[in-house]
């Protein structure tokens, strides 16, 4: 666990991958701004899932970026999970110390939480306030050089058993997401 100067556990992961991850993501024109395809895969992990929320995320030394946003109200503009959620104004774009993607991107493994608050390293997070976030499902995206690009993830803003079977299904869709990313790549696409 890493510290600050004060002695306290500092929520978010120290990621010694960002600026490489940053080349790579630039390398395959990702993480910089929406896009429909991803929109579309949101929308079918939300489905999948059964969640009102789910991303796309792509995330670089500051922010995290939702290429694919998918909310309950069906629409992209990521502000629905703002209003939905305690009026936070949530867009696309979200610091790297809130949430959780920058946990699984650094462990390089699925995260399940289906409370929040039963964990006390995740429960302080800003989200948790700020948006309303009680659980969350997120698995990275780790591509063929094994870089984590970042993670597809599903949040609710009440408790969720996603069980062994939501951990399989996110696992799942996060490899069918990659080997979308390797055809875009390879210029299949």
């Amino acid at each position: 666990m890493t510290y600050d100067p004060t002695g306290h556990l500092l929520l978010t992961p120290i990621d010694k991958d960002a600026p490489s991850r940053v080349q790579r993501l630039r390398q395959l024109g990702l993480g910089e701004q929406p896009d429909p395809a991803f929109d579309a895969f949101a929308d079918r992990l939300a489905e999948v899932t059964g969640a009102p929320f789910s991303m796309v995320n792509f995330i670089d030394e500051n922010r995290q970026f939702f290429a694919g946003l998918h909310t309950p109200t069906g629409t992209h503009s990521g502000s629905e999970l703002g209003a939905a959620a305690a009026g936070s104004g949530v867009s696309r774009y979200m610091a790297r110390d809130h949430g959780y993607c920058p946990h699984v991107v650094v462990r390089r493994k699925a995260l399940v939480l289906e409370d929040v608050c039963d964990y006390p390293r995740f429960a302080g997070n800003p989200v948790v306030d700020e948006i309303g976030i009680r659980s969350y499902l997120g698995a990275p995206l780790i591509d063929r050089t094994g870089m984590a690009l970042g993670t597809i993830c599903v949040v609710d803003t009440e408790p969720r058993p996603w069980g062994r079977a939501g951990l399989d299904t996110i696992k799942t869709m996060a490899a069918e997401l990659i080997e979308q990313i390797h055809r875009r790549e390879d210029g299949r696409i």
